[in-house]
């Protein structure tokens, strides 16, 4: 027994300094100049390190401190066992938004596969034309104008149900809860507050687990997600098979929402998309719409808890708004035209605090960037911090100014919160429909204060305060 310890031992030994051994890139040798940086540690690379920054409330540490170090225009790192060339400044996201197909292809951790299988069965030209051919009127922008009347009437009935009866609320699971039951109702026309709850609880699963360490064991959160968006997909296959019923006998209407789209219109081959397909993509516009708009509404009102200044702005614009209006009256396509300083409000909180961190992208061919060698096979990261936090973009960088975006605004391919290129994000002009329509009804009933001060921000993936951000409200009939 002694000795199969012993040799057990001398195994794990030998199994640890493998796995933490410096990592030597392919191609270092090769005469080939890649970009500098450090790989870390075999298979984990410097994994631990970006998503440590981001769990203590500073993501972009991880890439400014890189910058300063290597490079400000790329740096070499490995990052979820991939080796990867993180693209700096506004040249690099440029380079990456500009190349779809040509240098670059999009790329997700193996995990975000195994979460969404059918994302791995085409390839993403395809996946994209599909997907471009398939966006429905409730996501263009020229067809939003009569969704913003339900935007508004669901942000009534939100604000009447959760926040009109409470003294204390912590804004963003509630935030959360308005986006998550308008996409729902806009997408699959599920409006009933009890089955809308009910359905975001596996959500909830999945959100904190898609992006965790991929240990597919039980209990773990990865295995959590994983069986969190099966049982998703079964919900929303059993909701496609009644609305096909619904269909065929004329109880729904084909241009309600975005499944109906996607159940009635064929690709360029004459194909429908398949059930388990059309889940999918339902479930990733769900999830779309179950977190980024609510973290930015979170920090909308975080930020305005702050700045009593630029409250006082909001307020006086939505004010006029509100004043024009007869007694009922929702908002309409004009009225948001005129939320012109709010709108920019919310794009600061967006600079500041993207919802998304930054993509991946993988090459697809050898290529020269700015005198370093890119190999094919190795990932290419963005991130919306290299040019966001970055004093040669916006000055004074860390200071909360709206004017940034007055005139023209920030300068190409430098504000990129949603993405940029073909794979920009579709429901852009969607999530800024929402919003304005939120921040519109929130400030003509409330003000607010911050219960918690120094509250930490953590980030996992997304920026979220660490305790939701508890507030006191102020009714304006009562303050």
């Amino acid at each position: 027994m002694a000795a199969l310890l012993l040799l057990f031992s001398f195994s794990l030994i030998n199994l640890l300094l493998l796995i933490i051994k410096p990592y030597k890139s392919k191609g270092q040798s090769s005469g080939n100049s890649l970009p500098p940086g450090r790989m870390g540690w075999t298979f984990i690379g410097e994994s631990l390190d970006f998503l440590s920054n981001g769990w203590k409330g500073q993501p972009q540490k991880f890439i400014m401190e890189r910058m300063a170090k290597y490079s400000a225009i790329a740096f070499k790192t490995s990052l979820f066992g991939a080796p990867t060339v993180v693209m700096c400044g506004a040249p690099g996201n440029k380079l990456l938004f500009s190349n779809e197909n040509k240098l670059v292809t999009a790329w997700w951790p193996d995990s975000i596969n195994k979460v969404f299988p059918s994302s791995t069965q085409t390839s993403s030209n395809h996946e994209m034309r599909k997907m471009r051919q398939l966006l429905p009127q409730v996501l263009r922008a020229e067809a939003l104008h009569r969704y913003i009347g339900i935007m508004d009437s669901m942000a009534q009935r939100h604000l009447d149900a959760d926040w009109t009866t409470k003294k204390e609320v912590t804004v963003f699971p509630l935030a959360k809860m308005y986006t998550f039951w308008l996409a729902c109702r806009l997408f699959i026309s599920l409006e009933d507050p009890d089955h809308v709850a009910k359905f975001s609880k596996p959500f909830e699963v999945l959100a904190s687990g898609i992006f965790s360490l991929p240990i597919d064991l039980p209990g773990t959160p990865f295995r959590k997600a994983i069986n969190a968006a099966e049982e998703i997909r079964k919900e929303i296959r059993a909701i496609i098979k009644q609305r096909k019923i619904d269909l065929a006998e004329k109880r729904a209407s084909p241009t309600q929402d975005i499944l109906s789209h996607m159940l009635l219109t064929p690709d360029e081959d004459g194909k429908y998309m398949q059930e388990m397909d059309i889940a999918d993509k339902i479930l990733g516009l769900l999830v779309g719409g179950h977190d980024t708009a609510s973290i930015t509404i979170t920090f909308i009102v975080k930020y305005l808890a702050d700045l009593p200044r630029v409250y006082n702005l909001v307020f006086k614009e939505q004010m006029e708004i509100a004043r024009s209006k007869a007694p009922g009256e929702l908002l309409n396509w004009e009225d948001i035209q005129k939320m012109k300083y709010s709108w920019n409000v919310a794009c600061e909180v967006l600079r500041l605090a993207p919802p998304l961190q930054g993509a991946f992208r993988e090459a697809i061919t050898d290529f020269m960037y700015a005198g370093f060698f890119i190999p094919k096979g190795w990932k290419l990261y963005w991130s919306a911090h290299s040019t966001h936090r970055n004093p040669t973009y916006f000055a004074d960088p860390e200071k909360f100014d709206p004017s940034r975006f007055e005139g023209n605004g920030p300068a190409p391919y430098t504000f990129v919160p949603f993405g940029g290129g073909p794979r920009m994000c579709p429901g852009k002009e969607y999530a800024r429909l929402e919003i304005l329509a939120f921040m519109h009804n929130l400030v003509k009933r409330f003000k607010w204060e911050k219960l918690l001060s120094q509250e930490k921000i953590v980030v996992n993936p997304m920026p979220i305060p660490e305790k939701g951000l508890p507030v006191r409200l102020y009714p304006h009939n009562t303050c």
